[in-house]
């Protein structure tokens, strides 16, 4: 088994990267390690999709539970099934710093696998896969124009942090992942994928330039790999096309798509695109044949493109009319929906998301074990894109990646400013609706989760919004353009998606088309998302200035109280006896947390309130020498079992009863009495022993005349 070995120190960690031995017959393959974290990268080209009409590539992230020393999965089957959402994150962060990379007009199919073989708790998969399948594709025998280096960024109090641990990054301002490429001497970053506590921008931009410094020293170590290692490419296949072909489609195009591109009504601009598209089409098909199609649809792209870019760059001129910083009109509505517990409409031009949330009990929380993670979620932000948002006709699923991931970048934004479960124990789940779609939705469903979340009543600390800021690039000219849509989406070279408070963001995600951007484009763009975010926060406040005061009505009332952590047993009982006895009595739920904090979730504060004293009572410590209002529940021979709180008896010996002597228990008490009693003593299994005549039972009365006893013969 033939393998060679390379290594770079990288901060003060060292990447291990092995070529061979494991993947052969892939078209090309790695296998990654730094500290007992270690992965295996594979590039696989498939066969030839010429009429697919995208560039097909997948990118895959496979957790594997062995990794992780695990055996997971139902009780039934035990291995991986569906990816977890941080595979799936993974995978996307690692497309969409590759898709960029790849020549254009590449049709051939091709996947690349990350698979994590091992993780030691400490070092992050996600980045030495993507360095990895940079590897594996630049030493495989398809085009790539890479090298691409990721690595990821902390910073705290002591400054920056190069690929941090699990540990500091929870705790971090900010968190970042960041890929990019060499060109002509320069480093360019051409992906983002990052969270914060709502950091500066300031904070940002050091972050960009401590990547770009260590991101060229994994650039150079993989040209080294690649020198040595790489095959020689393949050709993609060329489209047919003739200077008579171009010369008929371009006269139709530069004849109508400029007048039906160029409309502020955005449905029938999109329309009228569509129909010269169709006329193009239509021509090219009668004219040349059905093997120019798609020929005729690249010269289409290539030429609506190009409009678009000359446009903006010589005129400053966008498809609705737009000033390049300009935001479209915005509306919001919160309390649309009578029964949920919080509602809100948000809408930017023809994009408008409508989030709806609910509250519920510490036990709603969700539960996930991973390969990484294992324990209880209570924020949950779920994003759904409906075909008929974009006017469209389809078959109705599960949630994609691309749902899975605009979720996840809304729910970064807004997690910071939650307050904490201590301050609000309640499980928060927001589901944003796409109604229409031109344009970032995911930004729009930050600002109608926020909206959301403050007419439920969630005490947020400060009002959340996002924008996505755009550039039209060409050589070295450039414009940034503010709230892109439509076709500034499609035809547009960047999305820089920029969400977070007037204190700071909180949540930043960059893809483009074009080879990356410098650190200059990236400081404006964060100045331009900055303006635009104040911009939508100062028209959410016109709608809802602060958070209710009270939650609604159909909310679940909780309350909390702290038991000492020995006594959890004493609520539960055996075999969940006392607590299933309390949730069914009092129509309550009840959640326990190991360290004595208990949750009692009800419909209405009377139910509550009962089941909090019935705990109480069960949770009780009592003191020796303290008097207490006791029942009698049971009498007995030697004494009675005095109930001192619900669920807490103590034994009333018959020689405690009176200061007299007491022959029958039940000449001086009955069921249901309520006499006041003393503790005299707790033994070491928590039992209590009780006195009435210490606490003045029957003081100063004579002891009941024994009927005469007749004497046998």
């Amino acid at each position: 088994m033939k393998t060679e070995n390379y290594s770079i120190k990288l901060g003060e960690k060292e990447i291990n990267v092995q070529i061979g031995g494991f993947a052969d017959q892939a078209s090309g393959h790695c296998v990654v390690s730094t500290g007992e974290t270690t992965i295996l990268a594979t590039a696989q080209v498939g066969q030839d999709l010429p009429s697919q009409g995208f560039f097909p590539l997948t990118c895959d992230y496979e957790e594997k539970f062995y990794a992780a020393g695990k055996i997971l999965g139902s009780r039934f089957v035990r291995r991986e099934g569906r990816p977890s959402v941080v595979a799936i994150l993974t995978s996307r962060m690692i497309d969409r710093a590759l898709r960029p990379v790849f020549p254009e007009g590449l049709t051939r199919e091709i996947q690349c696998i990350t698979t994590c073989l091992s993780w030691d708790t400490e070092n992050d998969p996600a980045v030495l896969g993507l360095l990895g399948t940079s590897i594996a594709l630049s030493i495989s025998d398809i085009p790539f124009n890479g090298p691409v280096a990721g690595i990821r960024v902390a910073k705290n109090e002591s400054g920056y942090i190069l690929n941090p641990t699990s540990l500091e990054r929870e705790g971090a301002l900010l968190d970042i992942v960041f890929a990019g490429v060499g060109k002509g001497g320069d480093f360019l970053i051409n992906m983002i994928e990052g969270r914060a506590n709502e950091a500066k921008e300031v904070d940002f931009a050091g972050a960009f330039e401590f990547a770009q410094k260590h991101l060229k020293a994994l650039l150079e170590f993989q040209e080294k790999i690649i020198k040595k290692h790489q095959k020689e490419k393949f050709v993609p296949l060329k489209r047919p096309t003739t200077p008579l072909l171009e010369e008929k489609v371009l006269n139709v195009l530069k004849e109508k798509l400029e007048k039906a591109l160029y409309q502020k009504d955005r449905l029938q601009s999109k329309k009228d695109v569509k129909a010269v598209e169709e006329e193009v089409l239509k021509i090219v098909k009668a004219e040349f044949g059905e093997e120019y199609i798609e020929t005729a649809k690249d010269i289409f792209s290539n030429f609506k493109d190009n409009l678009l870019t000359d446009n903006i760059l010589k005129h400053e001129k966008r498809p609705d009319q737009r000033k390049l910083d300009e935001i479209r009109e915005i509306e919001a509505q919160v309390a649309l929906l009578p029964r949920t517990h919080g509602s809100a409409l948000f809408q930017r031009g023809e994009t408008k998301i409508l989030s709806i949330l609910t509250l519920g009990s510490p036990g709603d929380q969700q539960l996930f074990d991973e390969m990484e993670f294992s324990g209880k979620k209570r924020f949950l932000h779920h994003y759904n894109f409906p075909p008929y948002s974009v006017g469209e006709v389809k078959r109705l699923s599960g949630p994609g990646r691309r749902e899975i991931g605009h979720g996840m970048l809304a729910e970064k934004a807004l997690l910071p400013l939650l307050p904490s479960f201590d301050d609000f124990p309640y499980t928060i789940r927001i589901v944003s609706e796409a109604l229409s779609s031109n344009g970032s939705t995911s930004m729009a469903s930050v600002c109608a989760g926020a909206l959301a979340l403050m007419d439920a009543g969630v005490p947020l600390k400060r009002p959340v919004a996002g924008i996505s800021v755009g550039i039209i690039k060409k050589d070295n000219d450039y414009k940034l353009i503010t709230d892109i849509q439509g076709p500034e989406d499609s035809s547009g070279d960047m999305d820089f998606k920029v969400a977070g408070t007037k204190e700071g963001v909180t949540a930043i995600q960059m893809d483009v088309k074009i080879d990356g951007i410098t650190g200059k484009i990236f400081r404006e763009a964060l100045t331009r998302a900055k303006e635009g975010r104040e911009f939508i926060l100062e028209k959410i406040s016109k709608v809802l200035q602060e958070p209710r005061k009270e939650l609604s009505v159909y909310a679940p009332k909780i309350y909390k109280i702290q038991i000492n952590p020995d006594k959890i047993g004493a609520v539960i009982g055996s075999g969940g006896k006392v607590i299933n006895e309390i949730i069914e009595k009092c129509s309550v739920e009840i959640d326990i947390e190991e360290d004595g904090r208990v949750f009692v979730s009800a419909k209405d504060d009377e139910s509550a309130q009962k089941a909090l004293d019935w705990i109480k009572g069960l949770t009780k410590e009592y003191e020796v020498g303290e008097l207490v209002l006791a029942t009698v529940v049971k009498i007995t021979d030697f004494g009675a079992f005095m109930e001192l709180s619900p669920g807490q008896d103590g034994l009333l010996h018959i020689s405690e009863i009176a200061p007299f002597r007491v022959n029958q228990t039940s000449d001086y008490l009955k069921l249901g009495d309520k006499i006041e009693v003393k503790v005299i003593a707790i033994d070491e299994q928590g039992k209590i022993s009780l006195s009435a005549k210490q606490a003045g039972f029957l003081k100063g009365q004579q002891p009941k005349q024994e009927p005469p006893r007749f004497k046998r013969r």
